[in-house]
């Protein structure tokens, strides 16, 4: 059941570049967070700025596979983002809004998760992390359903299952539980800030949602098999594109 996660006890290299896009991706998302959870609406502009340059800056020594991966992730996530939001009302900003950083957000968020999937640290500790994201986890999604606490959490409950099942079975077990550590941050900062808010019910099947849900790192299972599956797609038509005009241009 394991034998898609690294190998134990082998020589894994080291890259003081993971640590630090992961490090300053957790330190940035609590302050954004904190900021905007009592700042003007002026303030949110201010702040995407910012995300955007932070983004591009992080990608700047990364593969062109990477970089396609994590534009196909902000351009999903966005949309994802003002259908669940805006349109569904799963979860609502203090505006209404989506605010402008949070596209680049979800670049940060992604590509932190890969940076950690590949860091030497979560390589050689890969099982001890999963079984600490599957109790933590676990027992946070029970207690979402136990009736204690007054917002239940069947949604919770239920994306955890989904993750659980992704770590175990998708093609990017270890993103997985990066994307675990991340989305649980910024979710129980924003959250707490009251940055944005859960809706105690969900809109489709009227399931109790907790604020926030306890497996919403799930989400980022989908949209790291949207990234993996369409970035090779859009890189080769790319490609072709290009050797098509230079064709072009030589004849």
């Amino acid at each position: 059941m394991l034998d898609h996660f690294p190998k134990l006890n082998a020589d894994y290299p080291h890259r003081t570049r993971d640590y630090f896009i992961a490090g300053f991706t957790f330190f940035c998302v609590a302050v954004s967070l904190v900021i905007d959870g009592s700042a003007a609406r002026e303030m949110q502009d201010v702040l995407g700025i910012i995300a955007w340059i932070f983004l591009f800056a992080l990608l700047i020594g990364e593969n062109r596979e990477v970089r396609m991966q994590v534009v196909v992730a902000v351009a999903f996530a966005t949309a994802g983002e003002h259908f669940a939001s805006i349109y569904m009302e799963g979860y609502t900003y203090r505006f209404g809004n989506v605010p402008h950083y949070v596209p680049p957000g979800h670049g940060m968020v992604y590509l932190t998760a890969v940076a950690l999937s590949r860091s030497r640290f979560f390589l050689m500790n890969a099982r001890k992390l999963a079984a600490f994201v599957i109790i933590a986890g676990g027992l946070w999604s029970l207690w979402g359903i136990s009736g204690i606490p007054e917002q239940g959490d069947q949604v919770g409950a239920f994306l955890f299952c989904i993750f659980v099942i992704c770590l175990f079975k998708g093609r990017s077990p270890m993103v997985y539980l990066g994307a675990f550590f991340i989305c649980t941050w910024l979710e129980i900062i924003g959250t707490a800030a009251g940055t944005w808010k859960w809706a105690s019910i969900e809109p489709v099947f009227n399931w109790t949602q907790g604020n926030p849900p306890s497996g919403v790192a799930a989400w980022y299972c989908l949209v790291d098999a949207v990234a993996i599956g369409f970035s090779p797609k859009i890189l080769s038509g790319l490609q072709k594109m290009n050797s098509w005009y230079k064709t072009v241009l030589i004849k």
